[in-house]
């Protein structure tokens, strides 16, 4: 007996759908190990990037809501990750920034996402990797 939905199964878009799910899988599992969920690795990421960053850009710049932001900024801060301190260009608001610890924890999730994402690869030759990387950039309309 064949797989269901040999139709759908057929489009780019479920394939493209399916490997999603296993790389964030697999990058979420790594993740665990570290401590830490995939939200509160892209947020260290960003504030790594942008830091010491008020948190409506912060949210802005990752896509994230608001009111999720808050809880994962929450999260990080009762770890010891970042701080939130007054902007010094606008009191209102909060910068946030990476701690010591923030910074240490990062660099190990960077390279166990990075050990996710060769697992995840490990079927293509180190050509048919930069090859599919390059496809994928310009599927999604990103610039890499």
């Amino acid at each position: 007996m064949s797989a269901p939905l040999p139709a759908i199964r057929a489009l780019p878009s479920w394939l493209l759908g399916r490997a999603a799910a296993r790389g964030r899988a697999l990058v979420s599992e790594a993740l665990a190990a570290e401590g830490v969920k995939m939200w509160h690795h892209v947020v260290l990421s960003a504030v790594a990037d942008l830091g010491p960053v008020a948190q409506a850009e912060l949210g802005r710049s990752i896509g994230l809501d608001p009111k999720d932001l808050v809880g994962v900024l929450n999260d990080l801060q009762t770890a010891g990750l970042v701080v939130r301190a007054p902007d010094p260009g606008d009191r209102r608001k909060n910068a946030v920034s990476l701690t010591v610890e923030g910074e240490r924890v990062l660099r190990s999730c960077e390279a166990a996402a990075l050990e996710a994402n060769d697992v995840l690869m490990a079927p293509l030759s180190a050509s048919e990797r930069e090859q599919f990387m390059g496809l994928l950039i310009r599927i999604s309309g990103t610039d890499g």
